[in-house]
Order: structure tokens, then sequence, then C-alpha cells
């Protein structure tokens, strides 16, 4: 499928879109507050980073998404509170008194409307958010990939999921294995990448789980067990990702 990308700074009239795409997100994950500090400025702060495709024959209509994120890292080190941390770093660099340059991009999201998965179109985004960056003048672009296979596996660590490899040497994982294709390198695990923490009736609303025992609970779409305790009536699901790093220039 052919896909016209271009930035929501260039198409503003598809901002609506954004939201109204289908997609298969966990309902869950839609209530980290990390997100409160991005998605409700995405379309106009950050229009620039925002890629949006369409479908030649139906240019109206969003297909996929990709957001992404300029941050001030301050060095090498990337930060082990991955998704979050960067948006953090973001806000502060943004609303800051004292001005400073972000020094680094980050993705943040590449979403494809629900009926189109499987068709090879987050490689494609993927590529696009590299070239975006290389357009924007950073010399890479960074990913707290949250692998898709991982939630199969919520008991097995990140470091041991993230390390699994194929007979040909590329990652078990398939979105791990769509970056490494395109020359990113898994650099290291975020082990507090995204953390959402909630009521056991807020639980109970996202998940429809019972959510009513002391311990961990398999939720459908986490990647790791979400921590209940009863006895204080709330949960916290702490996400693990992995950082990767794709050179761009």
């Amino acid at each position: 499928m052919d896909l016209h990308i271009t930035t929501l700074a260039e198409r503003p009239e598809l901002a609506p879109e954004l939201w109204r795409m289908p997609d298969t997100w966990p309902v869950f994950m839609k209530e980290d507050p990390a997100a409160d500090l991005y998605y409700p400025v995405a379309a106009t702060r950050y229009a620039e980073y925002t890629l949006v495709a369409t479908d030649p024959a139906d240019p109206g209509v969003l297909v996929a998404r990709a957001f992404s994120v300029p941050f001030v890292l301050g060095g090498d080190e990337l930060p082990d509170d991955g998704w979050d941390g960067v948006l953090w770093r973001a806000t502060v660099a943004r609303r800051s008194p004292v001005r400073r340059s972000p020094d680094a991009i980050s993705a943040l999201e590449i979403t494809i409307r629900s009926d189109l998965l499987g068709k090879g179109l987050s490689a494609v985004m993927l590529r696009a958010l590299r070239a975006r960056a290389a357009r924007l003048g950073f010399r890479e672009l960074l990913a707290p990939v949250r692998p898709s296979g991982k939630h199969l596996r919520p008991r097995d660590t990140m470091a041991g999921y993230a390390a699994l490899r194929r007979d040909d040497g590329l990652p078990v994982d398939p979105w791990l294995r769509v970056h490494a294709r395109a020359g990113g390198v898994i650099e290291k695990v975020a082990p507090r990448s995204m953390v959402v923490a909630g009521t056991l009736a807020e639980w109970r609303r996202w998940t429809g789980l019972p959510f009513d025992t002391t311990g961990d609970v398999e939720v459908p779409g986490a990647l790791v067990p979400v921590h209940c305790d009863a006895e204080h009536d709330h949960a916290v699901y702490v996400e693990p990702n992995v950082w990767v790093r794709h050179p761009v220039g």
C-alpha cells in the first residue's frame, strides 16, 4: 500500500483525525499521566515532529500517525525512565525560563489504523521518522521501544526477552526486528519507561478484571504483571521498554 506521508505542520487539517483513527492500544495504556504533558499540545507545539499518513486515493482520511519529540538528553546515557522521562525532559526544556536547546529527538509512538495492521506500514513510518529526524538536524533518532510480542510472555524479564534471537540473528520480537532491520541498535532496557497507577475501581474499569487480591495480575496487553495492593486500594503498572538508537546522518 502506498502512503502519502507529511508532517502535521504541512497538513494541519488532519489534526482532528489523529484521535479519530481506530487503534488497538489497551485502555490502561492511555492512563499514563506523563502523556498529558505531550498529547494535548502535539498538534500545535510539536506539529513539525508529528507525521501523518494518508492513502493517496483518499487524502482526507488518516491511515497512520507517528509522534516524536525533541528533548534535552545532556550526554550519551539514555534515561532509565524511558518514555515518561523523554516527555518530562521535553516539557522542562519547553517551559524552563532558562531555555536549553534540545540535543536529542525521540520517537514516541507509531500507530497504524487497526484494519491495516500486518501490511508492513510500521516499517514505512519508522523510515519516515528517521528521515524527519535527519531533516531536523539530529544525528540519531532514539526510541524507547515497546516490544509487540512481550505481552505474550509477561513473566520474562525484559532484558532476557529483548536478547532472544532467531536463527538469522534478528530479534524474536516482531517490533524490535523492524527496528533492527532499519538499522537500529538495541542499547539497554529502560526499566520504568511508563508508569500507570490507579485505584482498584479504575483498574477494573480499564481492564474488566476483578483486582480484588493482593499480588501480581496479568493484564491482556501488559508487558509485565500489574501489582495489586487490595488492602491499600491501588494497583501500579511499571512498564519496561527497550532503548534503540537509530543513526540518521
